[in-house]
């Protein structure tokens, strides 16, 4: 055994994402709850006193969870179609919401039944909001109109009919008493004063508007529609600040962190992104698996839930950092100088030095290489517990087979299936540039052997044709990726023949004021 030396693995870098103060904030989440709602999830709303209860809309009923209850606490059902829009009232006693069938609806926490309906909208209500005074209500309908009501008496105070198209969403300012926003499909969102009667601010986001969110100081609007979630500055008249297309479907939902620097949005691509409000790039993401149409974050951010189209309700909770006076028995571990006690001891003269031989454990591959098997440490490396994770290894199997010279006695004899599992490992690998020198000699020589085998399985013959597939789109792009080169060349080469040009014309000439000088005093 002191004679073989094991295979060396090469080690390669790994391109990694980031990992910054961000990252580490948003993945000090638990593993998902999932809880199965009777329809898609359009609305999600928390509490604003009891923390960690929340209101989820789902096809045509309310339903009120609590923190870690995976069952309702509470369900309103009293609707006669789908149901939109469930909101906390700013006290956390009432909920109102909007329905397909063209009603408000308002419901106490305590009981069952409805307190008011209003009636008024010839169309469905897609979105309900409390004004921050707790004493009206707002909402936006399919019949284009936006409506006041008075809470106590269930009286209709204003109407707004200036959007030409469905008004799918809205928000009250959480400052001032009369104002609230509105978005419609019209591609406009319009800022109301309740105590005028027209708009008094509109923005085109140039997309059908699907929600709107205003920032808890009041000087900042974000629309999000299309796939564009935009930024508007109030204090300037409605000046656009920046344009987002980070998501690749259309975005559906928009949410604030507790601290107001983060915003997240959701969309039907099925990803949450978040963006930091001073620069507005993208610090983090969630991947969902469906479609997501509604997101809420719980103070603190706490929680973090998710609605998706596919009626699944994803309750992610925030681990709990241990308080910071407590003290957790620490277990006693040996210390440092119990491993290094001797290592730097100096034999002396007269000192007889025993040495304890080390034994040397093997991997399997460098059991059958040490023993000459080939054709088994090839199979012991394209197993797929190896491929999968460290597919370094199975090339540097190889390249150590063909250095020993022997890599056609491997890859020759082999049925169907062997020959299918090398020819998949090709095929995903052959490309890879870390490997692709190894890999191609390999490719090379399994064409050699069996090439006189084509034809004869069907099987092997379209992993041949993927592989020849694979190669020549590889080709093709190395071909286009020099023409790019070369343009680039050609352009720089340009560039830097004016810059020297223009250097020249501009060089100033100089006066020869020493030859001027002696040529005067000659003459004198």
């Amino acid at each position: 055994m002191s004679s073989y030396k094991p295979v060396a693995i090469p080690s390669y870098p790994k391109l990694g994402e980031k990992v910054t103060q961000d990252t580490l904030y948003w993945r000090r989440y638990r593993t998902p709850v999932q809880i199965k709602e009777y329809g898609a999830v359009t609305k999600i709303d928390f509490s604003p006193e009891e923390t960690c209860n929340y209101v989820v809309t789902a096809s045509t009923r309310l339903q009120l969870y609590n923190k870690y209850s995976p069952e309702p606490i509470k369900t309103f059902s009293r609707f006669k179609d789908t149901a939109y829009c469930g909101t906390y009232r700013g006290d956390g006693r009432l909920i109102a919401a909007g329905c397909e069938d063209s009603v408000v609806k308002m419901f106490d926490i305590g009981g069952k039944a409805a307190l008011r309906e209003y009636v008024g909208h010839s169309k469905a209500v897609h979105f309900v909001d409390f004004t921050a005074d707790k004493f009206r209500i707002v909402s936006g309908s399919d019949d284009y109109s936006s409506k006041i009501w008075d809470v106590p008496n269930g009286v209709e105070i204003s109407t707004y009919r200036e959007h030409t198209d469905y008004v799918r969403c809205g928000c009250v300012s959480k400052l001032s008493d009369d104002l609230f926003v509105t978005g419609s499909y019209d591609h406009s969102v319009k800022v109301f004063d309740a105590r005028t009667e027209q708009s008094v601010m509109t923005m085109q986001h140039e997309q059908p508007v699907e929600s709107v969110l205003l920032f808890p100081s009041g000087g900042l609007l974000v629309s999000a529609g299309g796939r564009y979630v935009k930024v508007w500055d109030l204090l300037k008249g409605g000046q656009l600040l920046v344009s987002l297309k980070n998501h690749h479907k259309t975005v559906t939902c928009l949410c604030l962190s507790s601290s107001g620097q983060r915003l997240l949005s959701g969309s039907l691509d099925r990803h949450v992104k978040i963006y930091s409000t001073m620069n507005y790039k993208v610090v983090h993401s969630f991947d969902y698996a469906a479609s997501i149409l509604s997101l809420a974050l719980a103070p603190n951010d706490e929680m973090i839930v998710v609605g998706m189209t596919n009626g699944v309700l994803n309750v992610k909770h925030r681990k709990s950092d241990a308080p910071k006076g407590s003290k957790r028995p620490v277990k006693q571990r040996p210390r440092y100088r119990t491993f290094m006690r001797g290592k730097g001891y100096v034999p002396k003269q007269d000192d007889f030095i025993v040495s304890k031989p080390v034994k040397r454990h093997l991997r399997k591959y460098d059991k059958l290489l040490r023993g000459f098997q080939v054709s088994a440490a090839l199979d012991a490396v394209l197993e797929t517990s190896i491929t999968a994770s460290t597919p370094e290894v199975t090339v540097a199997v190889m390249n150590e087979i063909d250095r020993r010279g022997i890599l056609e006695n491997a890859l020759a004899g082999r049925d169907e299936r062997q020959l299918s599992i090398i020819l998949t490992f090709l095929i995903k690998h052959t490309i890879d540039p870390r490997f692709a020198p190894i890999l191609l000699n390999v490719a090379e020589k399994v064409i050699d052997i069996y090439s006189s085998v084509i034809n004869q399985s069907p099987v092997v013959d379209r992993l041949f044709l993927r592989l020849q597939d694979t190669l020549e789109k590889e080709v093709n792009y190395h071909e286009e990726l020099l023409e790019v080169l070369g343009m680039m060349d050609t352009l720089f080469a340009t560039m830097t023949r004016k810059k020297t040009a223009v250097s020249r014309e501009t060089k100033p000439t100089s006066l020869p004021e020493d030859n001027s000088s002696v040529t005067v005093q000659s003459s004198s």
